[in-house]
């Protein structure tokens, strides 16, 4: 089969022919129909973080396809069922998979990092962890749901608690920023969507967004937040991955509000101990999803209350996945898809 190699940071993914995957007992075969390219990918691009497999590696971790080959003793699906893959696999079995938070799971293991994922024409994967997709959703857009829907879904409506009514700011609107703002407005939060991009605030606004910031713009981002918001916001979510933007949000909280963390950066950030203690903040971190939500997220896409077309920018042959992390790069679009 066709795969898209990643051999390590600073250098281009090689596409080239590999060995099909073989599905052990209780694992199947995908053939994936679309695999998002996501800002994670240039970590391990760019950036130097590590992937726990050593590379040669097949990267991509937000896929969708049917099932291609059942492995032994797989039962439940069948070949040509149209499928989902979540972004991060559970062992089903740990005390943090059976009280319901599977992405905390003692065996938790990455598509495109812990093992080969999406990049390619096949990938196995445990049969237990599909998630089926109805007819109505194109399998290369409903691939975004595995990770660029779900992580914000998650850190939404699990982690940040956001209640109707509360005013939400949104820092960084990039695929997971903008699903943060859809996912707060449908859970009834007044968002503020705030990006150095006017492109992307544009979009913001298309998926519910009642202000837009361009920091640009502004002498001081939380006093401009503050006059908006008399006061401060409930809730601020970081989606960038930067200790410089994770410390922007912490400073836009009202006496009582909460910071979710959902972007990554191996950087510390530095807070005021003294104002969590005596403003009563809450600070916390959010990865990924859990298995159970998934079919939530789906049923909301398939009834038209999570969009999925804003966020989608086009689709690319796995031959140009290079020239598709370029426009990642340049800023281009939000969420390109390779189609294997």
């Amino acid at each position: 089969m066709k795969a898209a190699l990643f051999h390590g940071s600073g250098r281009p993914l090689e596409v080239t022919d590999v060995p099909d995957p073989v599905p052990g007992p209780g694992a199947v075969l995908v053939r994936v129909a679309g695999c998002g390219l996501c800002h994670t990918d240039l970590h391990y691009l760019d950036h130097g973080v590590k992937t726990f497999k050593t590379p040669p590696l097949i990267l991509g971790h937000e896929a969708a396809g049917t099932v291609a080959q059942l492995g032994e003793g797989v039962t439940g699906c069948a070949v040509g069922d149209r499928v989902l893959i979540p972004a991060v696999l559970s062992c089903g079995r740990c005390g943090d998979c059976r009280r319901g938070r599977e992405n905390l799971c003692a065996e938790l293991a990455m598509l495109g990092n812990n093992l080969d994922g999406a990049f390619a024409e096949l990938v196995a994967v445990p049969a237990r962890e599909l998630v089926p997709l109805p007819a109505s959703l194109p399998l290369e857009q409903a691939c975004i749901i595995a990770d660029a829907v779900s992580t914000p879904y998650h850190a939404v409506r699990r982690r940040a608690r956001v209640r109707p009514g509360e005013t939400v700011a949104v820092l960084g609107c990039g695929g997971v920023g903008l699903n943060l703002v859809q996912c707060a407005t449908l859970a009834g939060g007044r968002v503020i969507a705030i990006d150095l991009s006017d492109e992307r605030l544009r979009i913001a606004r298309v998926l519910g967004a009642v202000e837009t910031i361009n920091p640009v713009g502004v002498e001081r981002l939380d006093k401009r937040v503050r006059q908006i918001t008399d006061g401060g916001v409930d809730v601020a979510f970081e989606a960038i991955g930067s200790p410089r933007t994770v410390e922007a949000a912490f400073s836009l909280l009202r006496r009582g509000g909460r910071l979710c963390v959902v972007g990554y950066s191996q950087e510390p950030a530095t807070i005021s101990a003294a104002r969590l203690m005596y403003h009563e903040l809450e600070v916390v971190g959010s990865l990924g999803c859990g298995g159970g939500e998934y079919p939530e997220i789906v049923a909301l896409v398939v009834a038209g209350r999570l969009r999925l077309d804003p966020i989608l920018s086009g689709t690319l042959p796995l031959a140009e996945i290079n020239d598709g992390f370029d426009r990642l790069r340049r800023t281009e679009g939000v969420r390109w898809v390779v189609t294997p």
